[in-house]
Formats: structure tokens, C-alpha cells, sequence
């Protein structure tokens, strides 16, 4: 369907609006990061001496750790989210009624829940029963449980989205249903989701910043222990504009490699376009709860 069929074109008049619309736009935005710029030098945060604690070795190494530490939470909870997701994809996919309905039951139960809840629940709920977690288990935990149950809706989304003629096929040659989706389907609905699943991955990566909420020693914690320092002249916005260019710089870094994978799908004359884009639906659903 030609997307002109969604909106009229817009004609002279419409289109003079929407450039003088943009200008404006453009102009707001411009003069909004010039004043938070010019707070900023009025204020002091460019001096010297709120930036000197960059120089010292110590604080170096300790910016590392806390970096090294928000990857491996990321890295951790990734992998697990990914087979959570998997997991219970395939569950929910069952013809076996007592298998789909309780996975459905779970993956729209840890959906709804929001994450710094569960965060907090791992963390400072759990030691009234007796079970005591670190910060780094309760935060991969949840990153888990929140990521993965999105993740299963994005596989299952993307199995149902190949042309029935794959598994209809795969039937024809005799294939039970598990060898038809482990075989046929789930490679091919990899590859073809293989952006939007490192969308989510991104969404996961700034989620490792809520850890600091319970005290996880990751980069925003980093940045509010150094930001306190006096010796510095507490140089808060300094430190978290360093924390920013990092995470900023991560993401991209993921988004372009999202970006790298879905160019070269379509090159690659292996990989079945999806019917429908119920997957990226439910990256977009998610982020819009979240």
C-alpha cells in the first residue's frame, strides 16, 4: 500500500506551514540548548576545577570499573532475556493449551509489572523470606524477566508474520511441528527480526541505569559518588555529562550495528520478508508503557 494513501498530499499553502512550522521548531530547540548552555557557563560547571577530577588516575579506573560493571549487566541480562524470550515464544506458540496459557499468564504478568518495581522487590522485598540477593542479581534478574517477556512477544510476533507456505512446506516434508520450528521458522524469524530484537537490547542497555536506584555501583551511581565530591566544587553536572556521552555513545554504537544488520538482510536474498511488522508493534508498545 502507498503510504500517500494513509494522508493528502499537502498542497503550497500546507507545505509553506510545515517549513515555517520546522523553522520555529528548529529555532525553539536552538534557543532552549543555548540557555541551558549559558546557565551552565553563568554557573561555573565549564571551570577548570569542576573538571580536574578527570586527570586523577584513581577516579579513571574507577570511571572503567563502573563502566565495566554496567556491561556486564547488560551483557548478563541480554543473554538471558534473550532465552527467556525464546523460552517462552515457543511456549506460547504450543498447541498444548496447559503449556500456552500459563506462558501467556507469565509473559504478560512480568510485562505490565514495571521494572524498577521489580528491581526493588529482588532487592529489598526478597530478605523478608529470607532470600537476599546482590545488587547485580536483582538488577540482571529483572532485566530478565522485563526485557525476555518482551522478547518472547517480538518471537512470536515475527514467527507468525513468515508466509505460511515455510511451515506448510516443511510439513509436506514430513517435519514434526518442534523440527519445523527449531529447523524452518525460528532461523529465518531471527534473522528477519534481528533489528528490532537489538532495539529492544538498547532499551535493556538503558535500563541497567535504574540498578543505581539500589545502590548497583554502575556508571549513574559512578557519577552521583564523584558529583558529591567537594574537593571538586561538587561538580554534579560535569560528571553527568560525562556519564550521558557514554551511554549516548553505546547506544548509538548498537543502533548502528541494528541499522548495519538490516541493510544487509536486504541484500540477502535468504532472508523471507515478514508479512506484517507486529514484532516492531511490540518494541513500539513497549516503549510507549514504559
Amino acid at each position: 500500500m502507498s503510504s500517500t494513501v494513509l494522508f493528502d498530499v499537502p498542497g503550497p499553502r500546507a507545505r509553506v506551514r510545515h517549513r515555517l512550522l520546522a523553522v520555529v521548531g528548529v529555532a525553539a530547540i536552538a534557543a532552549l540548548v543555548g540557555y541551558v548552555v549559558w546557565r551552565f557557563i553563568d554557573t561555573g560547571q565549564f571551570e577548570g576545577r569542576k573538571w580536574s577530577w578527570i586527570e586523577y588516575k584513581q577516579i579513571q579506573i574507577s570511571l572503567a570499573e563502573a563502566l565495566g560493571r554496567t556491561l556486564s549487566a547488560f551483557a548478563v541480562g541480554a543473554v538471558l532475556a534473550l532465552t527467556f524470550g525464546a523460552i517462552f515464544a515457543a511456549a506460547r506458540l504450543s498447541d498444548h493449551r496447559w503449556v500456552s496459557a500459563p506462558a501467556a499468564v507469565v509473559v504478560e504478568l512480568f510485562r505490565a509489572i514495571p521494572l524498577v518495581i521489580m528491581m526493588f522487590f529482588f532487592y529489598y522485598g526478597l530478605p523478608a523470606t529470607g532470600i537476599k540477593l546482590s545488587a547485580f542479581t536483582a538488577v540482571v534478574l529483572s532485566l530478565m524477566l522485563y526485557n525476555g517477556s518482551v522478547l518472547a512477544e517480538v518471537f512470536r510476533a515475527g514467527i507468525n508474520s513468515l508466509p505460511k507456505g515455510q511451515s506448510e512446506a516443511a510439513y509436506a516434508l514430513g517435519m514434526r511441528k518442534t523440527q519445523v520450528m527449531v529447523l524452518v521458522l525460528l532461523p529465518q524469524a531471527l534473522r528477519a527480526m534481528m533489528p528490532t530484537i537489538i532495539s529492544q537490547l538498547v532499551v535493556l542497555l538503558k535500563d541497567t541505569a535504574l540498578g543505581f536506584l539500589i545502590t548497583f555501583e554502575e556508571l549513574l551511581y559512578w557519577g552521583r559518588q564523584i558529583g558529591g565530591q567537594l574537593q571538586f566544587g561538587r561538580p554534579l553536572i560535569p560528571t553527568m555529562i560525562v556519564v550521558a556521552a557514554i551511554y549516548i555513545g553505546l547506544c548509538l554504537l548498537l543502533t548502528w550495528f541494528a541499522n548495519y544488520l538490516e541493510k544487509r538482510n536486504r541484500r540477502n536474498k535468504k532472508v523471507i520478508a515478514l508479512e506484517n511488522k507486529d514484532a516492531e508493534m511490540v518494541v513500539l508498545t513497549n516503549d510507549h508503557q514504559a
